[in-house]
């Protein structure tokens, strides 16, 4: 599953605190708890760590191993069960200056459940598996077609990967000799059925039982592409998921790139329907029921702080401090907190009106 904005967000915001980090030695702690893993396992793990720890030579890096491992064990028993994605957790002395002491903890549980288990002390924070969950996994399929050649890619983010490519044995306009108009096209269209056949198996070799294959597009000059939807054999799982259909003026790598260039309102409407739904339920119950919504950052912030409001939408331009100020109150009152980004024209209008809004649990008459 592709992480929501509001994800995305909260572990960029964690992974770049973490990263500024380094340790002098290797005293910075990182732990990793697997989902369905128990806590009492991983911390009787630590509290071993901490025996053998006391065996490290330098004095400086034995007293903040063991230290960091001691607040990690106190955090994850405030912590107590694992979350059901499991948990990253991290600690270490990270006083600016050599020779003092401040020991901080940190923890997370992942937007993805965890699978492997780490313990590792090192000069900086392991970072990977949690930098791992913000890469782009989810891929659409390009098809990009006509009676000549076929080219198959993926889109990954904004990256063309192109996949393969095929070349079909359909004779030209211009018939040989001796043979009749009728015979000649009728070996025309049995040279394309099976030029479509080859391509519709080349999509099942590089499409079929993909769980990241979020949509196929399908694109190329004149009526061609809609020809091989319809008769090219395409397996119907596959055909269901056909998002969209272009006309384009090229083949080939050309066409692969104009395929993308022309489906911008497909992908965008794909990445940020989420986010659509919820400025659109804004602006629904601010023309129905304007008392039930509120935006501005002070108005928000005060229904925040009486509880009630049931969803905050937060514009990505808003700054990452006022973000987190916002994030802490609405945790505290179990109030959702939905990063908007400013792609669509319900998201530009967000940031016209002051880059938060909020809708309320109830309506709530001003005196």
């Amino acid at each position: 599953m592709a992480l929501t904005s509001t994800q995305k967000f909260t572990l960029k915001k964690f992974l770049k605190e973490l990263e500024q980090y380094k340790g002098r030695h290797t005293e910075l702690v990182s732990v990793y708890v697997p989902a369905g893993y128990e806590m009492s396992k991983i911390m009787q793990h630590l509290a071993q760590e901490q025996g053998t720890a006391t065996n490290i030579k330098s004095t400086a890096t034995r007293k903040n191993v063991v230290a960091a491992l001691e607040k990690m064990i106190q955090h994850l028993k405030i912590v107590g069960r694992t979350p059901e994605h499991g948990l990253a957790a991290f600690a270490g002395n990270v006083a600016e200056r050599e020779g003092q002491e401040d020991i901080r903890v940190w923890s997370i549980e992942p937007p993805q459940p965890l699978k492997t288990r780490i313990y590792r002390c090192d000069k900086e924070f392991v970072l990977e598996l949690l930098r791992d969950m913000m890469e782009v996994r989810e891929v659409y399929g390009l098809v990009v077609m006509d009676r000549r050649e076929g080219d198959i890619a993926f889109l990954k983010g904004k990256s063309i990967i192109p996949l393969t490519k095929a070349k079909s044995n359909v004779p030209g306009k211009q018939k040989a000799g001796g043979q009749s108009a009728h015979r000649f096209e009728r070996l025309r269209e049995d040279a394309a059925k099976q030029f479509y056949r080859k391509l519709a198996e080349m999509m099942k070799e590089q499409f079929f039982g993909n769980p990241n294959l979020k949509g196929i597009i399908v694109g190329g000059p004149g009526p061609t592409k809609y020809e091989f939807i319809e008769t090219g054999q395409i397996t119907n799982e596959l055909k269901q998921k056909i998002i969209a259909v272009k006309d384009l003026s090229y083949t080939g790598e050309f066409g692969l790139e104009e395929l993308v260039e022309k489906s911008q309102d497909v992908l965008a409407h794909e990445e940020i329907a989420t986010e659509k739904k919820l400025m659109t339920e804004f602006f629904e119950t601010l023309r129905r029921q304007p008392n039930k919504v509120t935006y501005g950052l002070k108005e928000v912030q005060q229904a925040i702080g009486m509880g009630t409001v049931d969803k905050v939408l937060v514009s990505e331009e808003m700054d990452d401090a006022t973000i987190n100020e916002i994030e802490e109150s609405a945790k505290r009152m179990g109030t959702a907190v939905h990063i908007i980004s400013v792609e669509t024209r319900e998201g530009a209008q967000l940031r016209d009106l002051g880059k938060i809004a909020a809708i309320l649990r109830y309506e709530v008459h001003q005196e």
